[in-house]
């Protein structure tokens, strides 16, 4: 790889990570395997930086690999992945924070009972906000697949979330 394009992938690292980094910890719901994650994702865009055309509009692309890594990992290493049973002790967070965190908490759990792959399409549908066709496109599956994993991991998180919140809705307005 050229000098060139060497500076280019940089400066396209230095702006995308942080964003990066957030949308691996929705998927991911730890931060630690979020980093890990991001990092995966760097390399396979690194590998073909040179091949792609348009450095410029790469979200789409990179979001891509992300979803796709973050599946494969998890297929890879369903039966000997370690669970931790309790998480990290972090900072005691700042007075106003402390009203948001049991939501959050509560959430993370709810989304820890999807698969990999229901919780991949709410990331997508929800999260970054993509139409049923982008979703499938990006899944490598139907958009009536998408639309019926999306209702059933809906459903699912309602049964875990309870009365906590506003309403889930399947078109995403909720």
């Amino acid at each position: 790889m050229d000098e060139a394009c060497k500076e280019g992938f940089a400066r396209y690292v230095v702006g995308a990570r942080p964003t990066l980094r957030r949308n691996a910890f929705v998927l991911v719901g730890d931060w630690f395997a979020a980093d890990d994650l991001v990092q995966q994702t760097l390399i396979a865009l690194y590998r073909s930086w040179e091949r792609l055309e348009r450095h410029d509009a790469l979200c789409t692309y990179t979001r891509t690999v992300m979803v796709r890594l973050f599946i494969d990992e998890r297929r890879r290493h369903r039966w000997t992945r370690e669970l931790l049973q309790d998480s990290v002790p972090e900072p005691v967070p700042e007075p106003e924070d402390t009203t948001r965190v049991g939501d959050r908490l509560v959430l993370l759990k709810a989304l820890s009972a999807l698969s990999v792959r229901q919780r991949s399409l709410v990331y997508l549908r929800y999260w970054e906000d993509l139409s049923i066709e982008d979703v499938a496109r990006i899944m490598d599956c139907s958009a009536a697949t998408v639309r019926s994993s999306t209702s059933r991991a809906l459903r699912i998180l309602r049964d875990r979330l309870g009365g906590l919140g506003a309403p889930l809705r399947e078109d995403g307005s909720g």
